[in-house]
């Protein structure tokens, strides 16, 4: 059973705080929200088409210099000021608090879209069984089963794609109801092995098939030129960024859940390292298989169609599914595996709302995952359900990713490295908990590398979504659901941060104490 903590001194308002029943419950639940579904449809084409084997250079050097670094900066503010994302920034300055909502923003909206692509995976899983898909995936997907239209927004709900979308909600919200340790934790228990083994299961399915080694070879030989490339080293910062679930409230919320006295940085580098293994592994998996439809095709690896994200999973694979022997197993273990993968990232995105809710208005874990899920859900519905849910998801995730998350990391290292002042007191705090401890490379790292490398990602995307817009979309569309998704994270955080908590928010004591009043010697030998 789960641990649970009252009273100012650890972060309680008025109700108790649950936690994670150990450690190894905690390295789970962040491995189920590092690995999603960019582990297995992002990272191999981004390897790919970045230098192949000599990508992982610039890979490494990222997840050291930035996935890392940051990971330990969320599991700091979390687990020192005891708190989701808004209420963690709150007792940091009261005028903070306004970043923490607009992450539970990028949340909410990231889980609008996130729940159809667990639901198109689901109808998949169903599909291999027969091979639903017929002989042309492609147009199976975007018009007998999506039957995608124009941009714009339709009530013309698509049956095939509205039933597993509710069927998604109502096991997400259920699982958020149980609460921390009962629901998360246990669901994660039994997904992350299943995840796993089912997966690796499928690599090594994948191995044997006809044309797997030149498909590995398309994918590792490297091209040392491409190291040269800036675009190349930003393409690996990014893929780092964005799979670890960093600089979005996950890891705040989920290391407030830790016990007061838990290594951080151990189970950190744990879960960073599984990440990029799994990653490493999806890569494999995924274009052994398309050295094989290469191979069936009679074309090179890189002349095929949909090397990364929605065309791989949804158009691509079904193809190299009808043609290999046993396809129906394969396919069912390959869309098997993107549900469990999404679930896992799914729970953890929708945490950092409930928790937010929790929190401010004093609600427990079954009436905010019930009320937040039930808006969550029929919004989702009425924009993912319809004809034009394929659209809105492409444009809101590229805003969600490019212009959100990355501007809230932006705000993030900025505000309390240089603006607060906070990198010796969170350094600290790791150093004093933790095993593995930082030195004063972490400040490098967290307060002048990433907030140069990653704003000179989003200033790019800014501007060349400004100048060519995106997807051939309509100006108008791009600006309502694009540009209108982080105008709702803005006005969201502002009308948050104004309302009233249901408790004291600021009621907390620190610990340890910075600096310690009676042993100053203390934090110079936590900082060495």
């Amino acid at each position: 059973m789960a641990r649970a903590s009252t009273g100012p001194a650890d972060g309680g308002t008025t109700r108790t705080r649950e936690q994670w029943s150990g450690q190894t419950a905690f390295i789970l639940a962040a491995v189920g929200s590092a690995i999603g579904l960019g582990n297995i449809w992002r990272f191999p084409g981004v390897a790919f088409d970045n230098g192949g084997g000599a990508f992982m250079i610039p890979y490494l050097v990222a997840l050291l210099t930035a996935g890392i670094p940051i990971l330990f900066l969320d599991y700091a503010l979390g687990h020192r000021y005891r708190g989701s994302s808004p209420l963690t920034f709150r007792r940091i300055a009261r005028w903070a608090e306004g970043l923490g909502w607009f992450q539970v923003g990028i949340c909410f909206v990231i889980a609008l879209y996130y729940t159809a692509v667990i639901a198109w995976a689901a109808s998949y899983f169903v599909f291999s069984f027969d091979l639903g898909w017929g002989d042309d995936p492609t147009a199976f997907f975007t018009t007998d089963y999506l039957q995608v239209g124009d941009p714009g927004f339709s009530l013309d709900f698509v049956p095939g794609v509205l039933i597993p979308l509710v069927l998604v909600w109502v096991v997400t919200i259920a699982i958020l109801a149980a609460g921390v340790a009962k629901g998360i934790e246990r669901a994660n228990v039994v997904f992350i092995p299943l995840l796993v083994a089912t997966f690796t299961v499928l690599v090594v399915r994948a191995l044997f098939l006809d044309g797997a080694a030149d498909g590995l070879n398309a994918l590792f030989t490297p091209d040392w030129g491409a190291l040269g490339d800036p675009g190349v080293w930003i393409a690996a910062y990014g893929q780092i960024f964005f799979s670890l679930s960093i600089a979005f409230g996950i890891m705040i919320t989920y290391a407030s859940f830790r016990p007061r006295r838990a290594n951080l940085t151990s189970p950190g580098l744990v879960v960073a390292f599984s990440n990029s293994s799994f990653e490493i592994l999806a890569g494999i998996g995924v274009f052994a298989t398309l050295g094989f439809l290469a191979a069936q095709e009679g074309v090179a690896v890189g002349d095929l169609e949909g090397l990364t994200g929605v065309g791989l999973s949804f158009m691509t694979f079904p193809a190299v599914i009808s043609e290999m022997p046993g396809g129906q197993l394969f396919g069912a273990l390959f869309f098997g595996t993107l549900v469990l993968a999404g679930l896992t990232s799914l729970l953890s995105i929708l945490q950092v709302v409930s928790s937010g809710f929790q929190e401010k208005f004093g609600w427990s874990p079954r009436a905010a995952a019930t009320g937040i899920g039930s808006v969550s859900a029929v919004v989702s519905i009425v924009l993912l359900g319809t004809t034009t849910g394929l659209i809105f998801l492409d444009t809101a995730d590229n805003w969600a990713n490019n212009i959100g998350i990355v501007g809230s990391a932006v705000a993030m290292t900025i505000l309390l490295v240089w603006v607060l002042r906070k990198g010796p007191e969170l350094r600290y705090h790791l150093n004093a908990v933790s095993t593995f401890r930082l030195g004063s490379w972490w400040y490098v790292c967290v307060g002048v590398l990433a907030p140069v490398v990653l704003g000179y990602m989003l200033i790019d995307r800014i501007v060349d979504l400004v100048q060519n817009g995106y997807g051939g979309y309509p100006t108008w569309y791009l600006l309502t659901v694009g540009w209108g998704a982080i105008a709702f994270m803005v006005v969201f955080a502002a009308v948050m941060s104004a309302t009233r908590w249901r408790s004291d928010p600021d009621a907390l004591e620190p610990w340890p104490p910075y600096p310690p009043a009676s042993d100053t010697r203390a934090v110079k030998e936590a900082q060495r």
